[in-house]
């Protein structure tokens, strides 16, 4: 997903794919090896589900080669991004710590929030 996501970027997530729309990047299980998390931009709503591409064009492993995404396989929407903050920010850390702690009953209200690793 380069330029828009870099390795090390940390997601904030929307569970349930409810409001998946054009252009927005969504988490999914990948089709063809459901235990591996894909972060892909959703394109287009086709029949038999979203077609999910990388910003990347040079990049595989996309609906170019496996083909359309199933509904119940896209897991939530991106909502937020957090970077890697550079050493020079180092004191700023009370932010991230800040945006990673969310209350438990925001998390009761939104659904199990989970911590998960996936390709981009």
């Amino acid at each position: 997903m380069a330029p828009t996501l870099s390795h090390g970027d940390r997601l904030f997530c929307s569970y349930g794919g409810g409001r998946v729309r054009a252009g927005s990047i969504v988490v999914a299980r990948h089709p063809l090896r459901q235990d591996l998390f894909v972060v892909k931009r959703a394109v287009e709503r086709r029949p038999d589900g979203w077609w999910l591409l990388s910003d990347n064009s040079r990049v595989e492993g996309d609906s170019r080669d496996f083909g359309p995404v199933p509904d119940d396989l896209v897991l939530g929407r991106v909502l937020l991004r957090i970077s890697p903050r550079p050493s020079w920010l180092a004191p700023a850390g009370w932010l991230e710590r800040l945006l990673t702690r969310v209350p438990y009953g925001l998390a009761r209200r939104f659904g199990a929030f989970r911590r998960v690793r996936a390709e981009l």
